[in-house]
Protein backbone atom coordinates (compact mmCIF):
# COMPACT_ATOMS: atom_id res chain seq x y z
CA UNK A 1 0.00 0.00 0.00
CA UNK A 2 1.25 3.73 -0.79
CA UNK A 3 1.57 6.41 0.95
CA UNK A 4 -1.18 8.06 -0.86
CA UNK A 5 -3.44 5.24 -0.50
CA UNK A 6 -2.99 5.04 2.85
CA UNK A 7 -3.88 8.58 3.07
CA UNK A 8 -6.87 8.41 1.24
CA UNK A 9 -8.00 5.68 4.06
CA UNK A 10 -7.25 8.32 6.53
CA UNK A 11 -9.57 10.55 5.12
CA UNK A 12 -12.33 7.68 4.74
CA UNK A 13 -11.69 6.69 8.52
CA UNK A 14 -11.76 10.01 10.40
CA UNK A 15 -16.05 9.96 10.20
CA UNK A 16 -15.75 6.37 11.45
CA UNK A 17 -17.54 5.59 14.45
CA UNK A 18 -15.11 2.26 16.19
CA UNK A 19 -17.35 -0.63 15.68
CA UNK A 20 -15.19 -2.76 17.82
CA UNK A 21 -13.87 -2.63 20.94
CA UNK A 22 -10.74 -4.46 22.75
CA UNK A 23 -10.92 -4.77 26.51
CA UNK A 24 -9.21 -6.94 29.37
CA UNK A 25 -9.69 -10.10 27.69
CA UNK A 26 -7.69 -8.97 24.94
CA UNK A 27 -7.86 -10.73 21.09
CA UNK A 28 -10.41 -13.55 21.39
CA UNK A 29 -11.02 -15.76 18.63
CA UNK A 30 -14.56 -14.75 18.45
CA UNK A 31 -13.64 -11.00 17.83
CA UNK A 32 -11.22 -11.79 15.20
CA UNK A 33 -13.54 -13.68 13.37
CA UNK A 34 -16.29 -10.70 13.56
CA UNK A 35 -13.66 -8.49 12.46
CA UNK A 36 -12.58 -10.02 9.79
CA UNK A 37 -16.12 -10.55 8.62
CA UNK A 38 -16.65 -6.58 8.88
CA UNK A 39 -14.08 -6.30 6.76
CA UNK A 40 -15.27 -8.37 4.40
CA UNK A 41 -18.97 -5.97 4.16
CA UNK A 42 -17.17 -2.86 5.09
CA UNK A 43 -13.33 -3.03 4.03
CA UNK A 44 -12.65 -0.22 6.77
CA UNK A 45 -13.34 -0.06 10.21
CA UNK A 46 -12.14 1.36 13.08
CA UNK A 47 -11.38 -0.58 16.47
CA UNK A 48 -11.17 1.28 19.94
CA UNK A 49 -8.86 -0.21 23.06
CA UNK A 50 -10.07 0.22 26.21
CA UNK A 51 -8.04 1.43 29.14
CA UNK A 52 -8.55 -1.93 31.11
CA UNK A 53 -6.55 -4.13 28.07
CA UNK A 54 -3.49 -5.27 28.80
CA UNK A 55 -2.25 -5.08 25.66
CA UNK A 56 -1.04 -2.05 23.74
CA UNK A 57 -2.66 -0.63 20.29
CA UNK A 58 -0.01 -1.10 18.10
CA UNK A 59 0.50 -4.83 19.06
CA UNK A 60 -2.97 -5.11 18.92
CA UNK A 61 -3.17 -3.72 15.35
CA UNK A 62 -0.90 -6.05 13.65
CA UNK A 63 -1.99 -9.02 15.42
CA UNK A 64 -5.05 -8.32 13.78
CA UNK A 65 -3.72 -7.53 10.65
CA UNK A 66 -1.53 -11.15 10.62
CA UNK A 67 -4.84 -12.87 11.72
CA UNK A 68 -7.81 -11.13 9.03
CA UNK A 69 -5.19 -10.50 6.58
CA UNK A 70 -5.82 -6.88 6.87
CA UNK A 71 -3.63 -3.81 6.28
CA UNK A 72 -2.89 -1.62 9.17
CA UNK A 73 -4.09 2.23 8.27
CA UNK A 74 -3.00 3.80 11.17
CA UNK A 75 -3.00 3.50 14.94
CA UNK A 76 -3.70 6.50 16.79
CA UNK A 77 -3.61 6.56 20.43
CA UNK A 78 -5.96 3.72 21.53
CA UNK A 79 -7.70 3.89 17.85
CA UNK A 80 -6.59 1.18 15.01
CA UNK A 81 -8.13 1.02 11.75
CA UNK A 82 -8.05 -1.67 9.40
CA UNK A 83 -8.74 -2.14 5.67
CA UNK A 84 -9.16 -5.18 3.81
CA UNK A 85 -10.18 -5.05 -0.20
CA UNK A 86 -13.62 -7.46 -0.32
CA UNK A 87 -13.51 -10.02 -2.36
CA UNK A 88 -17.86 -9.43 -2.84
CA UNK A 89 -18.74 -5.98 -1.89
CA UNK A 90 -16.14 -3.68 -3.21
CA UNK A 91 -17.20 -0.18 -2.26
CA UNK A 92 -14.13 1.68 -1.61
CA UNK A 93 -11.64 2.93 -5.10
CA UNK A 94 -7.65 3.42 -3.63
CA UNK A 95 -5.87 6.03 -5.52
CA UNK A 96 -3.44 4.43 -8.26
CA UNK A 97 0.23 3.72 -7.05
CA UNK A 98 2.06 6.69 -8.84
CA UNK A 99 4.10 5.51 -11.54
CA UNK A 100 7.67 6.91 -11.84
Amino acid sequence: MTSKQRAYLRSLAHSLEPIFQVGKASITPEMTMAIAEALEARELVKISVLKNCPDDAGGIAQTLAERTKSEVVQVVGKKITLYKESKNKKRIELPSPAKK
